[in-house]
C-alpha cells in the first residue's frame, strides 16, 4: 500500500521564524547558498525565498556563477558573453537568480564568478571583486563581520571557503573569460568537494525548516580557520578524484608549498582607488 502523505508547504513565515531562531534580525550582512529543493514546497518558490531574507539582512550576498563563459585556454573559441542580466548557471540554483532579476540588486563584473547582492552594502561589496582576487566579496563580507547562511546545503556550496584558501596561499589555476572586447586570464580554485573537511573546526547555529536544515557560520570563522587547517594540512581541503583538477593544484602544492597572500580589506581598497 503506498503512502500519499505529503509535507506541508513550508511559508514564508515558517522561513522567517526559522532565520529569527538563527539570530537573524535584519542588520547582519549574509551570504546565502540555497537548494529550494530542499524545502519540498516552498510557496511563493524562490521570490519568497529573498523576500524574507531581505527581511532578516542588511546586506543579502549570493554568488551568480556564469561557467558558460569560463574558457580553458586563451585561445578557446568563446560561446557566451556576459552582461548584467545573464542567467545564473543551473547548479548554483534559483534564489541567485530571483536576485538577478531584481532591478535595484548590484552584480559584480566577472564574466564566469560573479556575485550578486541587494542592501545596504551591495554596491560596495560587488565592487571588491577583482581578477586576481575573484572571490574578494567574501573578503568584504569579513570585513563588514558578515555571515554565510547555508540552507538545505552541504559544505560543498560553502563559497566562503575558497577565501580562505585565497589567503592561506593555496596556488590558483589560471583560466580566461571574455572582457572588453577581448580574452582575459582570471585565477580559478580548486573545486569544493571536500570542503566538508572543514566542519569539524568551525562552530555554527542551525534550525529546521520543514524538511530543509538551515546552518549560519560566521565569514569570519569559516575564513580564519580554514587558513589554520591549510597552514597545518595543506593538501586538507583538496578532494581526490583522479579527474578534477584538484590534482593540478596538489602538484603544485607539493612543488611550491602556501604562499600567503594579504587580505586586502574594504579600508585598503578604498585606498587604493
Amino acid at each position: 500500500m503506498f503512502n500519499l502523505t505529503r509535507r506541508a508547504p513550508v511559508t514564508a513565515a515558517d522561513l522567517d521564524q526559522g532565520l529569527r531562531a538563527l539570530g537573524l534580525s535584519g542588520q547582519e550582512h549574509v551570504i546565502v547558498h540555497a537548494s529550494l529543493r530542499s524545502f519540498g514546497h516552498m510557496e511563493g518558490g524562490a521570490r519568497a525565498v529573498v523576500d524574507t531574507l531581505g527581511g532578516r539582512a542588511a546586506t543579502l550576498v549570493a554568488p551568480a556563477f556564469t561557467y558558460a563563459t569560463l574558457l580553458s585556454r586563451p585561445t578557446s573559441p568563446v560561446h557566451a558573453s556576459f552582461h548584467r542580466d545573464s542567467r545564473v548557471s543551473r547548479d548554483i540554483g534559483q534564489v541567485p537568480q530571483e536576485l538577478v532579476a531584481r532591478a535595484e540588486a548590484w552584480r559584480s563584473f566577472h564574466p564566469a564568478l560573479s556575485f550578486v547582492a541587494l542592501g545596504a552594502e551591495a554596491e560596495r561589496v560587488t565592487a571588491s571583486q577583482s581578477l586576481e582576487s575573484p572571490y574578494q566579496p567574501i573578503g568584504a563580507l569579513y570585513d563588514l563581520g558578515g555571515y554565510a547562511l547555508l540552507m538545505g546545503v552541504d559544505f560543498g556550496s560553502n563559497t566562503t571557503i575558497h577565501y580562505g584558501e585565497h589567503l592561506a596561499g593555496m596556488p590558483l589555476l589560471t583560466r580566461w573569460v571574455p572582457l572588453g572586447g577581448g580574452v582575459q586570464p582570471t585565477a580559478f580554485p580548486n573545486c569544493s568537494a571536500n570542503f566538508a573537511a572543514l566542519e569539524p573546526f568551525v562552530q555554527g547555529r542551525q534550525v529546521q525548516v520543514g524538511p530543509a536544515q538551515l546552518r549560519l557560520y560566521r565569514v569570519r570563522d569559516l575564513v580564519d580557520n580554514a587558513v589554520k587547517l591549510l597552514s597545518a594540512q595543506p593538501e586538507a581541503l583538496l578532494c581526490r578524484v583522479r579527474s578534477c583538477r584538484c590534482q593540478l593544484v596538489r602538484e603544485r602544492v607539493r612543488a611550491e608549498g602556501l604562499r600567503p597572500r594579504p587580505h586586502l580589506g574594504l579600508a585598503t581598497q578604498a585606498g587604493l582607488r
